[in-house]
């Protein structure tokens, strides 16, 4: 997200709250609340310096997340994971197609959307010369909160988020999990009744990354919060998301919970490391060589790295380093290991997680 998309993430319109008056609620001619948050056919395109077709971000992107879930949008960058955020945070318009969010939509009744959901965007919205304190009660003050209830709903998320002795520290002091602790309290501030996390740990060393997950995790589990989390890392999903969908191309391949996925996949995953990067000519060779023996399948080759599932992968591997050396494409070495949402992802979108982030990071420049 660039600057400005951080800033509304964090800041929501003032009008409806210039005065703490009671909240109206949505007009209940856009309620539609089975889901807490829906879409259907969603399709967004960027413009594109140079490409006139631009950048397809979504293409057709169909989701349903139910209440009180920890729901995980999984993918590499340009997936179209955070073009979905914008667009159910109301900080963007899809092109075509519908989005709901706790029964709202999204597009008839933005202001209605902004005054039940929290935001953690992938950039911090926070004000670095103000204190900890100082952000959270000003954030509550633009959600109509005010006097001993706004005091006493900073110490709280203060003090649960272990910032209570920051709290009166200039931001731009915090360590980088420090202030995304800080973002995920100015989220909270209002008992929002969805929360939107987008890459919350992206940046974050590993110490960082493990306390986050640990509030998120009592998020869910203590208040029974409704969470869409998107990332790219592969055990924040599987750790954190109860359901989750993978993304690829802007739409969804597969969808379920992450050990589901994981147990369509039956037997074994081998992974191989060429000697030499196979060509095209010797991509055939290999798939061919190995599709010929008993119990492997779903062959994939990539440069150097070829993957095939077996329905017991300590007794294929002598069978697979052997076709390989009569295909002339010996090995340099070889794992096994049980099924993965990497292996997921590559039965469903044709090639590794890692290379899919790598080639979209630089080809997409940063679409997300």
């Amino acid at each position: 997200m660039d600057r400005t998309d951080r800033t509304a993430a964090t800041v929501p319109d003032p009008r409806p709250h210039a005065k703490a008056d009671p909240d109206p609620g949505p007009d209940p001619r856009t309620r539609h609340a089975r889901y807490a948050i829906e879409t259907r056919d969603l399709r967004k395109t960027y413009r594109a310096k140079g490409n006139p077709d631009g950048v397809r971000a979504l293409d057709g992107l169909d989701l349903t997340v139910a209440p009180g879930t920890v729901f995980g949008l999984l993918g590499p960058n340009g997936a179209g994971k955070s073009t979905t955020v914008k667009i159910l945070t109301t900080l963007a318009s899809a092109d075509s197609g519908t989005a709901f969010v706790g029964g709202v939509d999204v597009a008839r009744d933005p202001a209605a959307v902004r005054r039940m959901i929290g935001v953690v965007a992938q950039g911090s919205g926070a004000d670095p010369v103000a204190t900890g304190r100082e952000n959270l009660v000003l954030h509550g003050r633009l959600y109509g909160l005010r006097g001993r209830d706004l005091a006493r709903r900073a110490d709280e998320l203060l003090e649960r988020l272990g910032l209570a002795d920051a709290a009166r520290r200039p931001v731009k002091t915090y360590s980088g999990g420090m202030l995304r602790r800080l973002d995920l309290a100015l989220g909270l501030v209002h008992r929002p009744e969805v929360l939107f996390l987008d890459e919350p740990t992206t940046g974050l060393d590993p110490e960082g990354r493990a306390e986050l997950w640990a509030e998120i995790a009592r998020l869910a589990d203590g208040d029974g919060m409704t969470i869409l989390l998107t990332t790219h890392y592969l055990d924040e999903a599987d750790r954190l998301a109860a359901r989750l969908a993978i993304v690829d191309h802007g739409k969804v391949v597969a969808e379920g919970t992450p050990d589901g996925l994981k147990s369509e996949l039956r037997g074994d995953a081998v992974h191989v490391e060429l000697r030499v990067a196979a060509g095209p000519d010797a991509e055939e060779r290999i798939r061919g060589a190995l599709l010929g023996l008993d119990g492997i399948g779903d062959v994939t080759v990539a440069g150097v790295r070829v993957s095939a599932r077996a329905d017991s992968g300590a007794a294929a591997v002598p069978a697979v380093l052997a076709a390989l050396d009569r295909a002339g494409e010996p090995a340099a070495a070889v794992t096994v290991a049980r099924p993965s949402l990497d292996d997921v992802y590559l039965r469903y979108a044709g090639r590794r997680f890692g290379d899919a982030d790598a080639l979209a990071t630089t080809a997409l420049g940063g679409v997300r």
